[in-house]
């Protein structure tokens, strides 16, 4: 299980507020993603879960549990792959788990056929293509064993046509192991084709200025970005980003 509460976290770097009184919550399995404009804090608030901040005041709960300041309870994937050039493809896909003393080669090899690496376990980061790279980052993301997955827009640098293959895959990959995840991305296209919800953050200091809850039927199958519903919520998610601007 992975349930996450933010109860009014508040941050500021140099007197400069950053998040202020901010809440939200992920429910197990639930994919949530966040949006909202740049410098609003999504990365800030990445930093607080994870650990590698604590919060000026607030609480940050995962399954009950206090967690603000410790690192080490959620899986994160960043911008860029992060993969170790030194590491064949696999023993970086590992390597989540194997930090923890967990071992998980079978189950990283079979996901990794899924991913369409098969035959890749042993090249090395620069033989692989950008979208390969993603997928393989995100397999180690899926072995480690924290229950909540926290993705920093893992898809803004690949081109439109990889970037939409990548989405679905994605999508397959969380309807066979329903972990909760939480997505930072600019894209609404993405995060409505995605999530189960999608929070708006306000303008710095960072607020929840709305909470969607996406009413499109999984799986998710393409052709619902054409679809006039589609179109209406993209239209409602610009307006609310659109009057922060």
């Amino acid at each position: 299980m992975a349930d996450l509460s933010i109860i009014d976290v508040s941050k500021s770097f140099s007197g400069r507020h950053v998040l202020e009184n901010l809440s939200l919550s992920v429910s197990d399995a639930e994919f949530v993603s966040i949006v909202g404009p740049s410098g609003s804090g999504k990365s800030t608030l990445f930093h607080l879960i994870g650990g590698l901040l604590e919060p000026d005041s607030g609480d940050i709960y995962l399954d009950g549990k206090r967690v603000n300041g410790k690192r080490g309870a959620i899986s994160y994937m960043p911008q860029s792959p992060s993969l170790l050039p030194w590491r064949t493809v696999l023993e970086n896909v590992m390597l989540g788990g194997e930090l923890l003393g967990e071992k998980n080669r079978e189950e990283a090899i079979s996901m990794m056929a899924k991913a369409g690496l098969s035959g890749y376990e042993e090249a090395y980061p620069d033989q692989l293509s950008g979208g390969m790279k993603q997928r393989a980052a995100f397999i180690r993301s899926m072995l480690s064993p924290q229950p909540l997955m926290c993705l920093d827009e893992p898809f803004s640098a690949l081109d439109e046509f990889t970037r939409l293959d990548m989405q679905q895959w994605l999508l397959s990959m969380w309807e066979e192991h329903r972990r909760s995840i939480l997505f930072v991305t600019h894209n609404i296209e993405e995060a409505l084709f995605l999530s189960d919800r999608i929070i708006v953050l306000s303008s710095g200091p960072a607020q929840v200025k709305a909470d969607f809850t996406i009413p499109f039927p999984r799986p998710r199958k393409e052709s619902v970005v054409l679809s006039q519903d589609f179109l209406e919520w993209k239209k409602t998610i610009y307006q609310e980003l659109r009057v922060m601007t």
